[in-house]
């Protein structure tokens, strides 16, 4: 179990654990966080998960943690960390299970007393429209052609058939389209994912109605097409059981064959391979197979509620305008300035956003809490690979939260606060219940605070769409 004393704080919102911590660190770890949130960090396993990442070969720098760290599989959630290429590894427990699980954010040309009596039959509508639950299928049923498709061209697939628009495809990170081989996904991880394109899934997705509440820099909230009071949609889901599939079988493939590259670690969930090994590029390449799948299935979520719109309020389909679509759980290849020289590294991000200088950063809270539009700093680029946090950060696990609240209190409470819940599921209400959640407020204010991503919006919710 760490002590703060095993930490050197840099600033306020920074702290370093040194390389001489422990004798196979490669590079020290470092975490932005402030030191109350510090004495909760300590509590569970995720910073010594940070510190595994730190023995990984041909790590750069050191190992990041991001303000909404809590323990996951392998790496920690909230983890950024690049490896150099090509000697560099790639590992999919540091990408996570759900890949690409991302955010997208839709804005709509009304204000919220324009829409105030249509909130609910919103509500109904899209929790009919958009398939949730674990497991759940969809009303797009594909064969293995389309999937192949879909997986090899992302959103462009939807575009072909009129279920996106260019202006989609430009708002979407990489263009909702990564480098990818459908032959490396395997045939369980298709057979899973046929009827769930369209689909929302459960735990913490969901499908938030919202309400822009403050602004904090005008000239940027403008360029974006918000204003105050102005109606959006938050949209959070990912890859659904076929990315999952994807990582369970590679993650069980690394294991089998680091070994014999001579790779040995101090959590085999960590399990790693070179990045220019045969395993290395066919996991990536399946990896960005299973990127294009959330793409397109955040993209059929999309579509389906524009229906909802349209039929509730009259709107055309193309009024509900994308404002932008962000990935976590994901590793892409990026150039970075080491010591003066551009270098080409693999940049894993697992429960954390990219943010490029200048570039919307959607940051949401926990259900019943706020979310934030941000803008990406220089900083970020500088120190932290263009990274920031994803979200809040659970603060206890999911059997806890359930032992603390149950699912009916949930929504008592947040009725209290005029928001509006639909879910299939009391219980994992009580799963994902605001107190199981770190502050966003505060998590928020770290990044904003040290530079990395500027706050530009706030947005509270008015409904809430769980599976």
């Amino acid at each position: 179990m760490f002590n703060k004393s095993d930490l050197i704080k840099l600033n306020d919102y920074l702290w370093e654990i040194p390389k001489s911590y422990q004798k196979d660190m490669r590079v020290p770890a470092r975490i932005y966080i402030t030191e109350k949130m510090l004495r909760e960090a300590v509590k569970d396993n995720s910073l010594n998960q940070l510190v595994n990442l730190t023995t990984l070969p041909g790590i750069v720098k050191y190992a990041l943690a991001m303000p909404d760290i809590h323990e996951g599989y392998g790496a920690p959630i909230g983890g950024v960390f690049a490896t150099r290429l090509p000697e560099g590894v790639i590992s999919p427990g540091a990408v996570g299970y759900d890949i690409n699980c991302g955010i997208r954010l839709l804005k709509i040309p009304f204000q919220r007393e324009e829409i105030k009596g249509k909130i609910e039959s919103l509500v109904e509508g899209i929790f009919s429209a958009v398939p949730s639950g674990v497991g759940k299928g969809g009303k797009f049923k594909l064969n293995i052609s389309e999937i192949d498709k879909i997986l090899g061209k992302g959103i462009e697939c939807l575009k072909e058939k009129g279920h996106a628009t260019e202006k989609d495809i430009k708002h979407c990170e990489s263009g909702g389209c990564l480098e990818a081989d459908a032959c490396f996904v395997s045939d369980l991880a298709k057979k899973r994912g046929k009827d769930q394109l369209g689909t929302l899934g459960a735990g913490n997705h969901f499908i938030e109605i919202q309400e822009v509440t403050e602004i904090y820099d005008e000239k940027s909230t403008k360029n974006l097409g918000l204003k105050e009071g102005q109606v959006t949609v938050l949209i959070h889901s990912g890859s659904r059981g076929l990315g999952h599939q994807v990582a369970t079988d590679y993650i069980r493939l690394f294991m089998q064959v680091m070994n014999k590259y001579n790779i040995f670690l101090p959590d085999r969930e960590l399990a790693a391979v070179p990045f220019f090994t045969e395993e290395g590029k066919k996991y990536f390449l399946a990896m960005g197979a299973a990127a294009n799948f959330a793409w397109a299935n955040r993209q059929m979520i999309t579509y389906l509620i524009r229906k909802v719109f349209k039929k509730v309020l009259g709107l055309k389909e193309e009024s509900l305008d994308l404002v932008y679509d962000i990935a976590h759980n994901i590793a892409k290849i990026e150039t970075y300035d080491i010591n003066g020289k551009d270098e080409e590294l693999l940049v894993h991000r697992k429960g954390a956003t990219r943010a490029f200088v200048e570039q919307s950063v959607l940051i949401p809270g926990s259900m019943g809490t706020n979310s934030y539009v941000l803008l990406g700093q220089p900083l970020a680029e500088k120190e932290c690979f263009s990274s920031v946090c994803h979200g809040a950060g659970r603060a206890m696990s999911r059997h806890e939260a359930k032992r603390k609240i149950s699912g009916r209190e949930v929504l008592q409470q947040l009725a209290k606060r005029g928001i509006i819940v639909k879910s299939g599921s009391l219980s994992g209400l009580a799963e994902e219940a605001p107190l199981s959640y770190k502050n966003i407020d505060e998590v928020i204010e770290v990044v904003h605070q040290a530079g990395l991503a500027k706050k530009i919006v706030q947005l509270k919710p008015l409904a809430v769409i769980k599976g």
